[in-house]
Order: structure tokens, then sequence, then C-alpha cells
């Protein structure tokens, strides 16, 4: 009886020696493990997750900002002001949703939208408008052919908006919206000149052999 005992003991001791050994084992090789790393084209769209990426930003600011130059306004300074292109400046779009959102690129992305356009004008606004300001006084004491300070570029055109989100979730498959809403607004009479919007729908849907 006893030896019976004993035998069991040893089994179920040894048994726990190789689990042990086997956890330790698999420790090792993972932190032996090492990362591969390599460069890629940086315009080629590279989606880990369903959250808000450097693809969505540029995407969604190109289309934005070429349906607010289709709108009638554009047309209407143009005509208005024999061929002189509007001028516009980007105050603020506020990430509301519910991850973060790296805005400046966002705004960056938008600016670039404006420019490459050709249709119309971009001032720098707020902290950079400052800084420029800062530089020109500088300018005025140090320099021969100094820019004067009175004489910037008024926006005719302010842009603004936000950045929204909703999450539905279920049994590990998630559905996550984004909505976009922009706004211009001319600066002179305060009438919205346009009002874009832009949705973008991503499905992440949980791997059969996940556990």
């Amino acid at each position: 009886m006893s030896n019976t005992i004993g035998s069991a003991f040893q089994a179920s001791t040894w048994g726990k020696a190789v689990t042990l050994i086997g956890v330790a084992a698999a420790l090792s090789l993972a932190g032996c493990s090492t990362q591969k790393v390599q460069r890629v084209d940086a315009n080629k769209e590279i989606a880990l997750t369903d959250k808000w990426n450097d693809e969505d930003s540029r995407l969604v600011a190109n289309e934005m900002i070429q349906d607010m130059l289709s709108f009638p306004w554009a047309r209407d300074f143009n005509a208005q002001n024999a061929g002189k292109k509007p001028t516009i400046i980007v105050l603020n779009v506020r990430n509301k949703s519910h991850e973060h959102i790296a805005v400046d690129t966002f705004t960056n992305d938008i600016k670039r939208a404006i420019i490459r356009s050709g249709k119309a004008n971009f001032v720098a606004g707020g902290d950079e408008r400052l800084d420029i300001r800062g530089e020109r006084a500088d300018q005025e004491l140090n320099a021969r052919d100094a820019k004067r300070q009175a004489n910037e570029k008024a926006s005719d055109y302010a842009l603004s908006g936000s950045i929204n989100s909703i999450v539905d979730q279920a049994d590990g498959d998630r559905v996550t919206f984004y909505q976009v809403d922009l706004k211009l607004v001319d600066m002179e009479s305060n009438i919205e000149v346009w009002n874009g919007q832009k949705k973008i729908k991503k499905f992440s849907e949980r791997s059969s052999f996940a556990w």
C-alpha cells in the first residue's frame, strides 16, 4: 500500500516538475525572441487596428476640401473679386471621439489640400501666427529689409469642425464609426457658406483562432 502511495506521489511531483520546466522554457524562448522592423512606403496603408489612422486623415482631408471648393461660395468670391483667390484660416478641429487622435496631423492634411488645390490661399493662425509676428518684430530691430508688421493678409473665411465616434461591440466583434464635420464661415458676414460631413465605418472581427 505504501509503495503505491509513494509511486503516485513521485509521479505527481515529476509531472509538476515537467510542467514548471515547460513554462520556464517558454518564458526563456519568449525573452530571446526578436522583433523584425522594416521600412515601408509612407503612402501605403497598414491598418493594425480599427482606430483612426494616417490614411483616414489624408483621405478625409482631401475629399472634404475638394467638396468645399466645389460649392458656390468659391465661384461667387472669384466673380466678385476679379478672379482673386479666397484666403482661408483653419481655426480649430476638436477631437470629440472616444480615442486619442493626432488632430494636428489632420489639420496639416487640410492645409496641404487647400494649398495644393490652387483655388485658395491659406494663412497661419494661433501660435504659428504669433511666432511669425515675433519674427517680424525682431526683423524691424535687426534686418535692413524687414517686413512690416501691419501688412498681413486678412482671412476671408474661417474653417473649423470636430471629429466624433461611436463604438458598437458584441462577442469580440466591433464596429467603429467616425464622423468628421467641418464648416466654412464668411469672416465678414458670419454666414456659413459650406458645411461638410465625412463618415467612416470600420468592422473588426475576432479571429476564430483567438484564445
